[in-house]
């Protein structure tokens, strides 16, 4: 059988663990996958792309387990009461496919994304830093404050959207959360100047420049996570040329991520050997860091296991028939004969009654 988690089961799954605690916990899980970088078959996400936005599925796998999300991005949607994105995703039995999992994915996404930017600025952003800009104050603004708040100490957060109904929703979702100050800006400028950290999250499909240069200042960790797709950035070129790019997957990040705008042979750095303690992740305090983070399928693998494992846990979700049991493993056609099911039928019944 397979396990089955809607919408509803995860966010049960979440109010009975507490959100800071997921984000926590799902941070681990994706750490400790990271560091078994070499154990994946990894690839690029496939992406169909139309004018109003993309189609995507992201698949990953190791000896053990098999991953994909479907996942979509389509900026508009809000104009016909629909999420920007939406996700589901299944988690496999690599030995013989059996599906193990098969989830909701467009509440744990904006989990996972959270946890994996604050997981990265552990390691990239100053350790002194206290305040953060969140610009974009869409749909994964909450999670981004909460996992920054939570996992990096982050007790400030200067907000700004140039949509003011999505801040006064952040602010009502956050308001009167213990150790965290929320200050509405004017403007991008407003919200940056003397930030430590940096989180762009937004939606356009378009080469947007959100940060220009004279907003950057040293020693700033920028999480950049809403370019995501050919043709979709958020930050001026001159940035990513002078800052040290940390990046998940570069054969992804070079089509899809703020390095899209860069030269082929413009040298990064892959998020698995910061972690890994290959290389450094940010090598002064006066240095500018960039997390180029476009959302990677290792770490929807760790969201999925994490969701697998606390789901069994806490007795969540349930199990579904969704391939076929058969008497016959060759004899696919006996499920369309009804008398053969009503015979399997009786028979268990007969064997449960004796």
């Amino acid at each position: 059988m397979t396990r089955y988690i809607d919408v509803h089961d995860l966010a049960r799954l979440v109010n009975r663990k507490g959100l800071p605690t997921c984000l926590v916990e799902m941070a681990e899980y994706i750490r400790q996958d990271y560091l078994r970088w070499q154990a994946f078959e990894k690839c690029a996400r496939v992406a169909n792309h139309s004018p109003g936005g993309v189609i995507e599925l992201m698949p990953v796998s190791d000896a053990s387990l098999y991953a994909f999300k479907y996942v979509n991005g389509h900026p508009k949607n809000t104009q016909h009461d629909l999420p920007t994105v939406m996700a589901f995703g299944t988690l496999a039995d690599v030995d013989t496919g059996t599906p193990l999992l098969l989830s909701e994915m467009t509440l744990t996404t904006a989990i996972r994304t959270a946890a994996t930017s604050a997981l990265a600025a552990r390691y990239l952003a100053r350790e002194d830093s206290r305040s953060m800009a969140l610009i974009g104050n869409g749909s994964q603004s909450e999670f981004q404050a909460i996992a920054f708040n939570t996992l990096m100490g982050i007790d400030e957060i200067r907000l700004y959207d140039i949509d003011p109904a999505a801040t006064a929703k952040l602010v009502a979702n956050l308001a009167g959360r213990p150790g965290l100050k929320l200050i509405v800006a004017s403007s991008v400028a407003e919200a940056v100047r003397g930030a430590d950290i940096v989180t762009t999250v937004t939606a356009d499909k378009a080469y947007a420049t959100i940060l220009t240069p004279e907003m950057i200042e040293p020693g700033m960790h920028l999480n950049a996570v809403g370019g995501d797709c050919p043709g979709k950035t958020e930050l001026h070129r001159d940035i990513v040329e002078q800052a040290r790019v940390i990046v998940e997957y570069e054969p992804q990040s070079r089509v899809e991520g703020e390095i899209q705008q860069l030269a082929k042979e413009s040298p990064v750095v892959e998020f698995w050997q910061v972690i890994a303690g290959l290389v450094r992740g940010r090598e002064n305090a006066r240095q500018v860091t960039l997390f180029d983070s476009v959302g990677f399928a290792l770490e929807d693998y760790s969201a999925l296991r994490y969701v697998l494992d606390t789901a069994r846990m806490l007795g969540i979700g349930q199990d579904i028939a969704l391939v076929p049991k058969l008497d016959d493993p060759k004899d696919l056609y006996a499920l369309l004969q009804p008398r053969v099911v009503g015979v399997r039928s009786m028979r268990k019944a007969d064997t449960a009654c004796a």
